[in-house]
């Protein structure tokens, strides 16, 4: 609940409901809808690359609707079928592994959540398609996997070559600054937000 101040100067409190999700499950949530976004990101412009040479006009239409399904196909047609030995490999299983996700992460953004006094531990997706009602489990630990996996996707994606060619691309780019690092060095109110301190555990705490 928190305060409103109204017209004649009386506190009013509001009310809100909460969605009963553990911190845990929360910041999962979290890290997947950001990286499902940043990976989206990256495999559009890899795939716009692609087309740098045509006019707007001639740029297949998938790219006008950013429909991710319709973008990510233009992207295995243009990008991964013309990559060359081990770095095509890779960008073959991020394929595979994108197209698994893709409905769990449909799951989480588009399902109705609900839990069951059954299985409190896990949360339920659920879903209308087509007629057929589709229901995804999902406990903290699945979704903080489902996170890192994410993590790894993006960067396989980003950098087939692995961690070679990251250096060779930090090193092309020249002076990079992060944004945790930005803000410690500009003082900015967000650092503590980027850098979230955690209360020490009493010792004898189990």
């Amino acid at each position: 609940m928190s305060e409103k101040t109204t017209e004649n100067g009386a506190n009013e409190m509001e009310w809100g409901i909460d969605v009963e999700l553990s911190e845990r499950e929360l910041l999962s949530i979290g890290r997947i809808v950001a990286l499902w976004g940043s990976l989206e990101y990256e495999i559009f412009c890899q795939t716009l690359k692609c087309f740098s040479d045509l006019s707007a006009s001639k740029i297949p239409k998938e790219m006008n609707n950013l429909k991710f399904s319709e973008v990510l196909a233009l992207w295995e047609i243009h990008v991964v079928n013309n990559a060359l030995g081990k770095h095509k490999e890779i960008l073959q299983e991020q394929s595979k592994s994108i197209r698994h996700y893709h409905d769990f992460r449909n799951a989480l953004v588009h399902g109705m959540w609900d839990w069951s006094k059954a299985a409190p531990e896990k949360i339920t997706a659920t879903r209308i398609r087509k007629g057929e009602v589709l229901k995804t489990h999902f406990t903290a630990a699945d979704l903080e996997s489902f996170a890192s996996e994410l993590a790894t996707i993006n960067f396989k994606v980003r950098y087939p070559g692995g961690p070679e060619e990251y250096a060779s691309s930090m090193a092309e780019e020249g002076a990079h600054m992060s944004r945790r690092w930005f803000c410690v060095m500009t003082g900015n109110p967000l650092t503590d937000d980027l850098f979230p301190s955690f209360p020490a555990k009493d010792s004898d705490e189990v």
